[in-house]
């Protein structure tokens, strides 16, 4: 159960993260279109597990990869932009969010 600060904090992680994605650090992207569609952040608030959704899905793996590669980068890039809001800036960890492909698959199957 997330407390009332876990959820400020994940809409607030979720709103920068996705504008980081749109207008800082697009080399990332590698020509895909990067979607933050949820973040968990743990009761201490020292980790944060960002769910991504990426379009078109034939690159995801690279993009995902190259994602978290640069990790490190895109944390100090958020720490520049919430560090007023926030005393310590999360450990990020990035995941695919693959609802949208179940969500395919189980409409797929409904109309054969």
């Amino acid at each position: 159960m997330d407390s009332t600060r876990q959820k400020k904090i994940s809409r607030l992680l979720q709103k920068e993260i996705s504008e980081l994605f749109q207008k800082e650090i697009r080399e990332v992207a590698m020509g895909t279109m990067i979607t933050v569609t949820a973040v968990r952040i743990s009761p201490d608030l020292a980790q944060a597990k960002v769910y991504l959704s990426i379009f078109p899905g034939a690159q995801k793996d690279e993009v995902l990869k190259n994602i978290v590669e640069k990790s490190s980068q895109i944390r100090f890039a958020l720490g520049k932009r919430v560090g007023k809001q926030m005393r310590i800036i999360p450990d990020l960890r990035f995941f695919m969010d693959d609802s949208l492909d179940y969500l395919d698959n189980i409409d797929r199957l409904l109309k054969d």
